[in-house]
């Protein structure tokens, strides 16, 4: 079987699964949430909170004229698809192993089942960048902060890249926030908690949702893989001198995203801002291999790469937090 037609079938195969799982609170996190707001729209009530609100008008339009089983299997569809769209868009015939890559990551199935609106986000983030022209860009922006806020740290991070892409700083950028979070940990918390204005501050400061992240303090196991994506971009930009315009962007967004995540690492829920960087890694680490030949046996390294990226993902959603 050809590697596209495997890539469909694939394809085909996680947007029925994730998409048709039960409705399930105790095995999906927040799905129970969903579901309690799509039966609230479903009844003909109206939309009551003010924020995410492109996401709660959308759930309303979509409880008038389908059932919530059918809602999920939509959303997996819209956090699915536009992963297929971006790889085609970026590596055309290679688009398979970026794809396996994205689906292969440590956040994607928590993104598709338990922060739902997120996940459909940060799809929507990436077929925003994956756009040539900024025109272009703005409206999927606009959308994915509609869908869900957050959105707003990787959209101002690949804004920044705009009028100023230069890799070094955001790297030593990266590099000096490890010390100031280690030095100065609720002093972050605390300073972040008050610029948000919604209940999501209670993550950075309230320590009753840190059962919620198995376990709280400097997450060096989590540094650590961040650091895979940090590795790749700084190999192939600093030392193989890599120009693409479109990669350095993609990197330094990731820079400035996980940056932020590593200042509240030791917030309860701290997970929550990881993934605002971790839904780009996998483009980080595969698009160099993809799109230029840089390194002796590339397809070797890369099969390798996809298959220890595959084996951390088991590990820990598995192994450790299975």
């Amino acid at each position: 079987m050809k590697q596209s037609n495997f890539g469909f079938v694939l394809l085909l195969f996680i947007v029925f699964y994730m998409g048709l799982r039960p409705i399930s609170g105790r095995y999906f996190g927040d799905m129970a949430t969903y579901n309690r707001y799509f039966e609230y729209y479903q009844a003909g009530n109206t939309i009551l909170v003010t924020k995410d609100l492109l996401f709660h008008y959308f759930m309303q339009a979509c409880s008038k004229i389908m059932s919530a089983h059918t809602f999920f299997l939509t959303c997996a569809i819209l956090y699915i698809v536009p992963l297929y769209i971006v790889s085609k868009k970026w590596f055309k015939e290679y688009w398979f192993y970026a794809f396996l890559m994205l689906a292969g990551s440590f956040s994607f199935w928590a993104y598709g089942t338990n922060g739902v609106r997120n996940g459909i986000a940060s799809s929507i983030f990436l077929l925003a960048i994956s756009r040539d022209k900024k025109i272009f860009q703005a409206p999927w922006f606009i959308l994915a902060v509609g869908f869900h806020t957050t959105m707003l740290l990787p959209t101002l991070g690949w804004v920044m890249t705009w009028f100023y892409n230069v890799p070094r700083s955001y790297f030593y950028f990266w590099l000096a926030v490890i010390p100031l979070s280690l030095a100065l940990p609720g002093f972050w918390q605390n300073l972040f908690a008050s610029m948000v204005e919604d209940d999501r501050a209670i993550y950075f400061t309230d320590d009753a949702y840190a059962d919620s992240f198995s376990s709280t303090g400097f997450r060096w196991d989590f540094l650590l893989y961040s650091s895979m994506g940090v590795f790749v971009g700084w190999y192939c930009i600093f030392k193989k001198r890599i120009q693409d315009k479109v990669y350095i962007q993609l990197f330094n967004t990731f820079l400035f995203a996980n940056a932020f995540w590593i200042l509240v690492v030791q917030a309860s829920f701290s997970n929550r801002f990881a993934y605002l960087s971790w839904f780009m890694m996998a483009l980080v680490i595969v698009y160099p291999f993809l799109r230029q030949h840089f390194v002796r046996n590339q397809a070797r390294k890369l099969a390798w790469i996809i298959l220890l990226y595959f084996v951390f993902t088991y590990f820990m959603n598995v192994i450790v937090y299975g």
